[in-house]
């Protein structure tokens, strides 16, 4: 069974009721439990914190045994050179995932300082944007 993690960062665990113009209604757990019944043979562990240093500790906890790391580092997205310097220290790939589309949004949303380190980038298709990460593992 092949295992992935997805790292959400912060403001994330607001889901479902932050700005449901820009991320919809749906919690986050809510849609985790469909992505897992339609890949039953995919270990999916979530991790959400809207602490830098926690998702760089998740990084490092499970970037040499997963299989792939799904990350949407929220605006740390636009900051930390920290989590592009950890995802570039493990072996396990990294997609890095928005909700939404950031190039359609505020100037600051623009430049991400991770996709460099990371396998791949995937934008703007609401909360599907995970599933399309899981899938570019296959």
């Amino acid at each position: 069974m092949k295992k992935f993690q997805i790292i959400n960062g912060p403001n994330l665990n607001l889901l479902g009721k932050r700005e449901p113009g820009v991320y919809g209604n749906v919690s986050f757990d809510e849609y985790v439990r469909t992505l897992r019944a339609a890949y039953p043979d995919c270990e999916i562990a979530v991790f959400q914190s809207n602490r830098e240093g926690e998702l760089i500790d998740k990084i490092h906890e499970t970037g040499f045994d997963f299989d792939g790391i799904i990350l949407n580092a929220g605006a740390y997205t636009h900051t930390s050179v920290a989590l592009h310097d950890a995802i570039k220290a493990v072996t396990t790939p990294v997609v890095e995932v928005h909700i939404s589309n950031v190039h359609a949004r505020e100037e600051f949303r623009h430049h991400s300082m991770i996709s460099a380190a990371c396998k791949g980038v995937i934008a703007g298709f609401g909360l599907n944007s995970y599933r399309l990460a899981l899938e570019s593992f296959a």
